[in-house]
């Protein structure tokens, strides 16, 4: 079975033409995961922890300093839209579930890094880091795998929801579409196609 992350696979589904395949033959061909090539990995784990409450207020400042040149700039405006989003909300933390959706030999991992009640109501949350607008399509497709593949497992009326980390704004899930998910296993048989092709 081949695989990707939910970060893969919409990126894929973003693009269109040529840039689509040649995405799918990055992924294809990228290494095998390391945490030293995943660029958020110490600032998500963070907000993860900080979420959990492991670490204590001041964590985020301490990954910024300790991390390279390179990324504090980034590192900084997503510190400063978590800390803008979070601000006095009441969060209680759940451990959120994750699953694979599978389709044409396919597999998407669908992981949302947070599981949080937020005022009251429960939210599974995915974590967005990338300076590339949040655009509809995205939030439809991340929504509603997280719909179809988690909804069962989290506690009553969970709300599926992104946080757009840049923009300090959480976006809950769409109306359900049934449409939706046959563009979805369409995209996921095109890239089984694609991928078998690459040599």
């Amino acid at each position: 079975m081949r695989r990707l992350s939910l970060t893969d696979f919409v990126d894929i589904v973003s693009k269109s033409g040529t840039p689509k395949a040649t995405k799918v033959r990055q992924v294809k061909e990228r290494p095998d995961y390391s945490p030293s090539i995943d660029y958020y990995k110490n600032m998500r784990d963070a907000i993860v922890q900080l979420s959990r409450g492991d670490f204590g207020e001041n964590s985020l400042d301490d990954i910024i300093t300790n991390t390279s040149p390179k990324k504090r700039e980034n590192y900084t405006v997503i510190k400063n839209g978590f800390s803008k989003w979070r601000g006095k909300k009441e969060l209680v933390w759940f451990d959120p579930p994750s699953r694979l959706y599978e389709n044409s030999g396919i597999s998407v991992s669908v992981n949302p890094e947070l599981g949080l009640i937020i005022n009251g109501t429960s939210h599974l949350v995915k974590l967005y880091f990338k300076p590339e607008e949040l655009t509809k399509n995205r939030v439809d497709i991340i929504t509603y795998l997280m719909t179809t593949c988690l909804k069962e497992y989290t506690p009553p009326n969970t709300t599926m929801s992104i946080l757009d980390l840049r923009q300090s704004k959480l976006i809950t899930e769409p109306t359900p579409s049934d449409i939706l998910a046959t563009l979805i296993n369409a995209e996921l048989a095109y890239i089984a196609t694609i991928w078998d092709s690459l040599q």
